[in-house]
């Protein structure tokens, strides 16, 4: 039987619709929820990006400030940039858009966003604060992928999941939230000894390694809920096609559900990006924060 194909397009479309009305509930109050979005340099990758989250930002209702700089900018100006930007009460939302020009010190400038506008999740506060059960802005990617499980599963207690890859940005704060789900969880990666076998275990399996189709149908157990965080590009025909982490063809004949790719957890991490800003703003104004979209 082949899995079920989990919509991260339709669901994040939901969310989106949420977001908006949380919005047009925060303006009758006088309340605009603003996203600012710094670019630096011309990555073509990251201009899409960019675009894409202004224009969703809008179609919200909310407030978009996006800042467009050089490549050459010096780290002295993108600091001071970020300083105005937490000083703004009509930003309640910070995005850097990651990578940066090589001399720029990505560690240093995520820090210096105000961790309560750190809508990213990334800012070293916002880390502790999720690694310690407490509330904290949550990456939106494993958002993402938290809100697609919970959907398709329901209660998460007492599974077994697996997370292939341990970054920052989706690993490690993966794991953190299935934890927080009380899911038993395995971290593994490329030094892990026999990788599908711990695969095989899973009721739940992310893979976030960033190895196009490394997961096979025989790393998976039968029934598994599979999450493929995976963007890689690759050549096929002559043609250039995306392709996640997951071998979808083969996975989809032994999983009771996986994320396609494009179409899975993709759409989902602009979503919860203004979902984010939304309750960023509810805090910092200290108005109730909407439910349906976050932990």
């Amino acid at each position: 039987m082949a899995a079920d194909v989990i919509d991260g397009r339709a669901f994040a479309a939901r969310l989106r619709g949420r977001v908006a009305e949380a919005v047009a509930g925060l303006k009758a109050q006088g309340v605009v929820p603003g996203l600012a979005v710094v670019l630096v340099g011309e990555d073509p990758a990251s201009q899409v990006y960019v675009r894409s989250k202004g224009k969703q930002t809008v179609e919200a209702g909310m407030a978009s400030f996006e800042h467009r700089l050089a490549a050459d900018t010096s780290e002295a100006e993108l600091l001071a940039l970020i300083e105005r930007l937490n000083a703004d009460p009509e930003v309640h939302g910070i995005l850097v858009q990651l990578p940066l020009p090589s001399h720029l010190n990505s560690d240093l400038v995520i820090n210096a966003i105000d961790p309560a506008k750190d809508v990213d999740g990334f800012h070293i506060s916002n880390i502790g604060l999720l690694g310690s059960g407490q509330k904290a802005m949550v990456p939106c990617t494993p958002l993402g992928c938290l809100l697609l499980l919970r959907d398709r599963l329901g209660s998460l207690a007492g599974l077994d999941a697996v997370v292939v890859g341990r970054s920052n940005i989706v690993g490690k704060p993966m794991a953190q939230l299935l934890l927080r789900e009380s899911c038993t969880v395995t971290v593994a990666h490329s030094r892990t000894r026999d990788l599908p076998g711990v695969c095989r275990r899973a009721d739940i399996l992310v893979a976030a390694v960033g190895r196009p189709e490394m997961v096979t149908g025989d790393w998976v157990k039968p029934g598994a809920t599979v999450i493929d965080v995976g963007i890689n590009r690759v050549e096929r025909d002559g043609k250039q096609v995306l392709v996640g982490d997951v071998d979808f063809a083969s996975v989809a004949g032994v999983a009771g559900a996986v994320t396609p790719v494009p179409g899975g957890v993709g759409p989902m991490t602009i979503a919860c990006l203004l979902a984010n800003t939304v309750t960023a703003c509810c805090r910092a104004k200290g108005l109730p924060e909407p439910g349906g979209m976050g932990l």
